[in-house]
């Protein structure tokens, strides 16, 4: 949802930011791996139980998730390999953040299964974008995308005795946003292609071919008067 509504005004919002920490001399590989570390911290403290803190690490993992785009864009060093680098580190942190639940609810039996179940639905999530735009296609938007899982999760961490419920409905809306980018790529493989506007050549008018035996023996022979 703020993916395909809010994102470009979000990033115009934070050029300013990123130009800011371009000129500290901070890459946005830098910004990126920052992210991931205080994924991991955020991870443990959720494991160990500390909720409160985790919210706190949750909210420092968003910014330079935030930030390592604008970072990149204000040193004009964006290319793919940072893009690439960028969406594995996005798919990295989410498995540490719903590892860090599973190790919580470890103690409680089946329901440690819950967050595995939640980081497939969230990987379905991120594959359907990655490879509709690979075919041409655009596959943004959703009802639970990153931004709101982010927005989710610190929500139960700060009312954490509805951590399980919360978990359950974040599993469905992920569920449903899946279904949701699924039938928007189906439908916008099923129109049909238009073909390809080729300008064609005039085809050049052949002459017959006594006339240009007759041509061909006119110019032989004015050569040879001109020798």
């Amino acid at each position: 949802m703020f993916d395909g509504r809010w994102r470009s005004t979000i990033e115009e919002g934070l050029k300013p930011v990123g130009a800011g920490l371009r000129r500290t001399g901070i890459t946005a590989d830098v910004v990126t791996v920052v992210g991931i570390l205080m994924a991991g911290a955020t991870a443990v403290a959720i494991g160990a139980g500390h909720f409160r803190l985790a919210f706190l690490l949750l909210v420092l993992t968003g910014v330079p998730d935030a930030l390592d785009g604008a970072v990149a864009k204000a040193s004009g060093t964006a290319s793919k390999r940072g893009a690439f680098f960028d969406s594995v580190a996005d798919r990295f942190t989410d498995f540490l953040l719903f590892g860090g639940i599973a190790w919580y609810l470890a103690p409680r039996g089946r329901i440690m299964l819950l967050p595995f179940a939640l980081a497939g639905a969230a990987s379905l999530v991120s594959y359907q974008r990655a490879k509709a735009e690979a075919l041409g296609f655009n596959a943004r938007g959703g009802l639970m995308e990153r931004a709101e899982r982010f927005i989710v999760l610190g929500f139960a961490l700060l009312f954490s005795e509805l951590l399980v419920p919360v978990l359950w409905v974040m599993f469905a809306l992920t569920a449903a946003t899946a279904v949701q980018r699924f039938v928007k790529v189906w439908r916008q493989a099923d129109r049909p292609v238009p073909p390809r506007s080729r300008r064609r050549s005039r085809p050049r008018p052949r002459r017959p071919v006594a006339e240009r035996a007759e041509r061909w023996r006119s110019q032989l022979e004015s050569r040879r008067a001109a020798r």
